[in-house]
């Protein structure tokens, strides 16, 4: 029978909680808890010793976060299943720990009557949130589409002369020095760049600069 359940690894650096939830799982037929760690570095040797098919991993730990964790976890072995315990239910925090290899998100508070539901579904190959957070990630996705759809936009807008004063400021360049690369006046430069400020509703030469570093502007 033991070949067939899910083998469990609990990483979390409150010794109560692992109790709580040893006595929870273990009393799922399907379930099995092959190991516990206090911290990060642990959970990342535990990991690598035992192979668990799914990992509990608190984000909050001592020492080796578990955000660092759970990324060089999934990085040794992508097949590891990571469901992430926590008491952030905040929808950045969730999409960074998704992005980092994360399979579940489920709120402590919660954790007893979601964490059975959240272990089986990512063992089978999918994916657990919070419902409260699905929502609110969806919503992130949708304000992000439009920023997207507005940044590309304001973006095309600009003429190809304009996109590489736009670069060359980020890239620290004073106009006098831009002004002498691209053999242009100071006074040109400088309206190239008050022409790429208003049409992508910019403020000030630290936007420029971010923005550019957003879109990949400075890179090689």
């Amino acid at each position: 029978m033991s070949e067939n359940r899910i083998r469990l690894l609990l990483a979390d650096d409150h010794a109560v909680l692992r109790s709580g939830l040893r006595l929870l799982l273990s009393e799922q037929p399907d379930m099995e808890v092959v190991g516990e760690a206090a911290d990060g570095e642990e959970a990342i040797n535990k990991a690598r010793e035992l192979k668990p098919d799914v990992l509990l991993l608190d984000i909050t730990m001592p020492g080796v976060g578990g955000l660092e964790a759970l990324e060089r976890i999934k990085k040794e072995d992508p097949d590891i299943k990571v469901v992430v315990l926590t008491m952030h239910d905040d929808e950045s925090y969730m999409e960074r720990i998704m992005t980092s290899g994360g399979s579940g998100y489920v709120l402590k508070k919660a954790a007893d009557t979601e964490l059975l539901q959240a272990i089986r579904a990512v063992q089978q190959g999918g994916v657990y949130l919070h419902p409260a957070m699905t929502r609110a990630l969806v919503s992130q996705l949708q304000r992000k589409a439009v920023a997207q759809e507005k940044q590309s936009h304001l973006e095309s807008k600009l003429s190809e002369r304009e996109r590489e004063v736009l670069k060359l400021i980020a890239q620290g360049y004073t106009n006098k020095e831009i002004a002498d690369m691209i053999f242009l006046s100071v006074k040109t430069v400088e309206t190239h760049k008050a022409h790429i400020m208003d049409k992508l509703e910019l403020r000030s030469r630290a936007e420029l600069v971010r923005y550019a570093l957003d879109n990949g502007l400075l890179k090689a």
